[in-house]
């Protein structure tokens, strides 16, 4: 079975990853130069570019891992470069190993997360491991997938997320095989070999590359799902997994997208009945979900302008609105945005939209959503059909009403897509440690019903709960932090049925 991480392009709503609270470290001294290990290098710079200065305390470093391929034909001789970068604290204690981390997507840098986890986590974990991240194949700085234009997303980014009529379905159809093709012209067959399970075996051969004689992993999301089949192909090479943001492998790409459209409703209540009691935080004119179907239906016929020259489609604000639910912590700037576009302001949302999109100010886009295509549908054994997916836009507009037609929209992408199918495996992570997967009772991306059934489905995962809002846990809290942090140090487990407070 495969699927269960849809698309991000143009309606599923898996994330990039955890959004990690980042303290100002102005003045801090950057990271001492020191001389790098055999077969790596220096490579500060990075964390420089992504933080504004390397932290000090650090010692940050990089290497480029060639793997196969197909690791089908692993001796054919064609490769592709993984990029490594491995973060070193410089007062490392009683170090245990390496902690190798993933942020989601699929399609963002897990070497950009490594960076950012620095700041992130705590102090505890980072004296005791070197945190080690890396750009799965087709992301990144890692040999990428790279096929979309930027005015295509731009397009798709625009347009109307529940394209109703025949005519707006067919140019939706179109406009999603044109871009699906060109991907196929650039690299051929090429295109089906970014599918999890390749890339799970690149993650053993980056072990191996460390010398770590047993592999600990931090895996967010989509991540979660590259953790869990690397678990079922090499389980006892596992010292310590946490699986943060459950996806459920045994789901097909429908209930994945079903499941997606139902969290994303529960979270837009919650920020809605958040908004209605926090008036000076959330200062729009109305109940929440009047206002964004007002504003959406008005921007049909008059969207409201932007500096840079875009208009505020329904499209840029469906995203906008998508990308304030995955942390309560930007319910507040939704609030505001929406507010200002009541007002003829579009700046918020699309700065809001833009930060979910990956696209920077010059409106560059990153790999992420040619990586995520790539990925999800080699992942895709079975994909809806265009009949299927008409289908399902009429149902779900009715059960998910701002969420469901915009989700079963976002499966043309695979439903069309022009490569080779390479799914996953889906059993029991036989021999394998107990696996601690985390789940958030408010999470919309991964909704919380997915992390008992990815717990069960490896036979060897415990469930620690967070009661709060957003996706992920880790780290956010106290509790959350108490018992993650004495999992992956000590090997202790949570006790049955723990659940975190919100604060």
């Amino acid at each position: 079975m495969a699927g269960a991480a849809v698309a991000l392009l143009t309606s599923a709503l898996t994330t990039s990853g955890c959004i990690l609270p980042l303290p100002d470290f102005g003045g801090r001294p950057e990271a001492a130069a020191v001389s790098p290990e055999p077969g790596w290098r220096l490579c500060p710079e990075i964390a420089a570019d992504l933080l504004g200065k390397a932290p000090s305390g650090y010692t940050f470093e990089c290497k480029t891992v060639k793997v196969p391929q197909d690791w089908n034909k692993p001796d054919d001789g064609q490769t592709f470069d993984i990029e490594v970068m491995r973060a070193r604290a410089t007062d490392q204690r009683d170090r245990i190993g390496a902690l190798m981390v993933n942020p989601g997507g699929p399609g963002a840098s897990g070497v950009d997360l490594a960076a950012y986890l620095t700041l992130g986590l705590p102090a505890e974990i980072t004296r005791r491991f070197d945190i080690v991240g890396f750009d799965p194949r087709g992301v990144g700085r890692s040999t990428p997938v790279d096929c979309y234009t930027d005015a295509d997303l731009d397009a798709t980014f625009a347009s109307e997320p529940d394209p109703v009529t025949p005519e707006e379905f067919a140019d939706a159809l179109a406009l999603t095989k044109r871009m699906a093709d060109g991907c196929k012209a650039k690299y051929g067959d090429r295109l089906g070999l970014f599918a999890t399970v390749q890339a799970a075996r690149d993650m053993e051969a980056i072990r191996l590359s460390l010398g770590e004689g047993k592999m600990n992993y931090l895996g967010y999301s989509y991540g979660t799902l590259l953790g869990a089949v690397y678990a079922q192909l090499y389980p006892k090479n596992i010292r310590a997994m946490v699986l943060d943001g459950a996806v459920d492998p045994l789901q097909t790409s429908i209930e994945s997208s079903e499941s997606q459209a139902m969290g994303f409703e529960r979270a837009f209540d919650n920020f809605a009945a958040w908004c209605a009691k926090n008036k000076n935080q959330c200062p729009i004119d109305g109940d929440a979900r009047a206002v964004v179907d007002k504003l959406m239906q008005e921007a049909q016929t008059n969207p409201v302008g932007n500096p840079d020259g875009r208009k505020a489609t329904a499209g840029w604000i469906f995203w906008g609105v998508v990308s304030s639910l995955y942390t309560q912590a930007r319910w507040p700037d939704l609030g505001q945005a929406l507010a200002d576009l009541q007002d003829g302001k579009s700046e918020a949302i699309f700065a809001l939209a833009d930060s979910y999109a990956d696209r920077d100010a010059n409106g560059e886009y990153t790999n992420l959503f040619d990586a995520n295509a790539a990925v999800n549908c080699a992942d895709d054994g079975k994909p809806a059909s265009v009949e299927e997916i008409r289908r399902l836009q009429s149902e779900w507009r009715q059960k998910y009403p701002l969420f469901g037609a915009p989700l079963a929209v976002g499966m043309l992408t695979c439903s069309v897509w022009p490569a080779k199918r390479d799914p996953y495996p889906t059993g029991k992570a036989e021999g394998a440690p107990p696996i601690l997967v985390v789940g958030t009772k408010g999470d919309p991306a991964t909704p919380y019903e997915q992390t008992q059934k990815l717990a069960d489905m490896l036979g060897v995962g415990v469930v620690l709960t967070w009661d709060g809002e957003g996706h992920t846990a880790y780290p956010e809290t106290r509790c959350i932090n108490k018992h993650v942090n004495d999992f992956l140090i000590n090997l202790v487990v949570p006790p049955p049925g723990t659940v975190c407070p919100p604060q």
